[in-house]
């Protein structure tokens, strides 16, 4: 151990301190990561990386004493490679979070926080008419749509106190960026949600008669918003290949997402997981009697299923349980949502805050010195989102209702 603070100590004398490396009232520890791989060279920075993170294990298990890492985290350079732990921590549990709304949203970047708009254009796919002989070639004209919105920051912030940091720092310091990972991709998953559901279910404004994109009879299915069975998923997707383009040609739809909300869960995994389907071809008073088709499900090769859990959430006055939407692979069409980040911020980020304190008679204050006048220790996490709503011709929906 004592070798292993020598060359702490001897990184410090080689380093900035704390406030210059950070500056300022808060420092990413992902900023800091970069800073210090060019300052340290890959192999040098692995190296330290590893170290940090196996003394932080060695006292987690008790294979050493908590004053160690105590004493450690004296040290100017430590805090950082300890910080850079948590920020790695923080990612694993954002990404370890489920979420569903990457499935069938188109995922981008903005440059700012400025309005950005998304160009469609439109027309001038439409078949080649004949042209005779000498004749000249018909004109056709090219149509566009735009579609715009911006990012905004999301964030919060989690103080404790210097005496739990004594006492128990280890799960305080354990539990934030699990905290973090989970609200920040809780908040993208909302947020997602929101763009295609609201109070009442499938929203009013996106799903309706003029863009044709309900599962009802006036757009070729058997019932109006059936509930979700084999022939209702039959009927949504006769629904969405019914779809046409500006120029009135089909849209060839390869793969759809089934999204619902957990009240539908099974209903969904017993009808894509079934291995066959059992198709009446006649009614009980034809002649010959009923009859049945039975065919593999070839459903579950064409439908992915994404749970939802919250559809409930938004749809608070009616049919939270009940709607359910088919989306076209956004990776093979034209999407129906859009989910935008600030470019070089596409992760949330974690930051804590500088110390404001001196020691008298020498040596830097470190993060967990925490603040002058309360001792507290402050993390925060910060992420920044939008979207919109592009293309109603690529999801259909129903609120479940039978109505």
């Amino acid at each position: 151990m004592s070798d292993f603070l020598d060359r702490i100590e001897t990184v410090q004398a080689e380093e900035a301190d704390v406030h210059r490396l950070f500056g300022g009232s808060g420092a990413s520890y992902r900023g800091v990561q970069k800073g210090l791989k060019r300052r340290w060279g890959p192999q040098k920075y692995n190296r330290m990386m590893y170290e940090a993170m196996k003394l932080t294990a060695d006292v987690f298990e008790g294979k050493k004493h908590l004053h160690l890492l105590q004493e450690a985290l004296g040290t100017a350079d430590f805090p950082l490679l300890f910080g850079d732990i948590i920020d790695r921590q923080l990612l694993a549990n954002y990404r370890e979070t489920p979420q569903t709304y990457r499935n069938y949203c188109r995922v981008s970047t903005v440059p700012d926080f400025r309005l950005v708009k998304r160009f469609m254009i439109n027309y001038a796919e439409g078949r080649l008419p004949r042209v005779e002989q000498l004749a000249e070639y018909p004109e056709v004209k090219l149509g566009d749509g735009v579609f715009q919105y911006g990012v905004a920051k999301y964030g919060k912030k989690i103080p404790f106190d210097w005496e739990t940091m004594i006492n128990d720092d280890l799960d305080a310091l354990k539990d934030i960026p699990a905290r973090f990972g989970r609200s920040a991709r809780r908040t993208e998953e909302f947020f997602a949600t929101t763009l295609f559901v609201d109070a009442n279910g499938p929203i009013a404004g996106f799903y309706n008669t003029a863009n044709k994109n309900r599962i009802h009879t006036e757009n070729g299915a058997s019932s109006n918003n059936p509930a979700l069975t084999i022939q209702g998923l039959q009927d949504a997707i006769l629904v969405l290949d019914s779809m046409l383009d500006f120029d009135g040609e089909p849209i060839v739809v390869d793969a759809v997402h089934l999204v619902v909300p957990p009240g539908l869960r099974v209903t969904a995994q017993n009808i894509l997981n079934g291995t066959e389907l059992w198709i009446n071809l006649a009614t009980a008073t034809t002649s010959p009697p009923q009859q049945q088709l039975h065919t593999v499900n070839w459903m579950k090769g064409m439908v992915k299923l994404s749970v939802n859990y919250y559809i409930p959430r938004v749809a608070t006055s009616a049919n939270g349980n009940t709607s359910w939407w088919l989306f076209a692979d956004p990776g093979t069409s034209r999407p129906a949502l859009e989910m935008g980040f600030l470019r070089g911020h596409e992760d949330p980020e974690i930051f804590s805050k500088d110390p404001n304190a001196m020691r008298i008679g020498g040596g830097t204050a470190t993060l967990l010195d925490g603040d002058f006048d309360t001792d507290s220790i402050q993390y925060k996490v910060r992420a920044v989102m939008g979207g919109v709503q592009i293309d109603p011709r690529a999801t259909v929906a129903s609120n479940g209702s039978g109505s």
